[in-house]
């Protein structure tokens, strides 16, 4: 059964955009498009829809507002250009925060969330992104005139100071000449997060969090602004 959607967005080109994503996807069905909540209220009552592409920012009542007046309202994925509302946002259990403008990648991430969120196993293999490989725990970097090997569970935070890292471990630091962003290829994405543009943590060290820190080891590390949304969703569908 395909999953029926709507686009609610007063911008005739965002909703263009969106269109075409959703035409890439066999298991999604557009049934309408609203330019308010008034319409796309309409639509809802007369329809049977499972998910919502929804603006924020929109004539009379915002898209945070709209759900809120909704009983028992459909699936969200949110589509704006604000960041400011991400938090309200996820209290609102939504399934993903896309900033427009939305590239056809980060859109696929979100319909993957969607079909997660639902248990439908067999659209969730569809649409499964490459995660890393579960057997490698452990990577070598260049420190002290050789390669060193550091387990990825020994691994508290890493910390980038221009062209170099410091690799925070339980029992030692290294320093290797690497930038933040050549270390972060080689570290798996479902273990790692990276919080900053000069933090990175290991995901099951954390010990507690709020939308602007995470604490480390009694250590709290700052969220930089422009990593906040993908921090908190990441954290939320770990379910911490």
């Amino acid at each position: 059964m395909k999953t029926r959607c709507i686009i609610v967005d007063d911008e005739p080109l965002a909703i263009e955009a969106i269109e075409m994503h959703i035409k890439k996807f066999e298991s999604l069905k557009l049934i309408a498009t609203c330019l308010d909540a008034f319409q796309a209220f309409d639509v809802i009552n007369k329809n049977r829809i499972d998910l919502i592409f929804l603006d924020i920012q929109m004539p009379e009542i915002t898209g945070l507002d709209f759900i809120k007046s909704l009983k028992n309202p459909p699936k969200v994925i949110l589509t704006t250009a604000y960041r400011d509302y991400a938090v309200e946002a996820f209290n609102l259990n939504v399934v993903d925060y896309l900033l427009k403008p939305i590239s056809f990648d980060r859109f696929m991430q979100a319909i993957h969330k969607y079909f997660d969120s639902t248990g439908n196993d067999i659209l969730i293999k569809e649409f499964k992104l490459p995660t890393s490989n579960p057997d490698k725990d452990h990577i070598y970097v260049r420190a002290d005139k050789k390669n060193v090997k550091v387990r990825f569970a020994d691994i508290l935070y890493i910390e980038s100071i221009k062209d170099y890292v410091k690799i925070i471990c339980r029992n030692r630091t290294i320093i290797s000449k690497l930038r933040i962003s050549e270390i972060a290829q080689k570290l798996p994405d479902d273990m790692f997060l990276r919080i900053h543009r000069s933090y990175i943590i290991f995901i099951p060290n954390i010990e507690a969090f709020s939308p602007t820190h995470i604490e480390v080891e009694g250590k709290e590390l700052p969220i930089g602004r422009n990593y906040k949304l993908e921090v908190l969703h990441t954290l939320q569908d770990k379910n911490f």
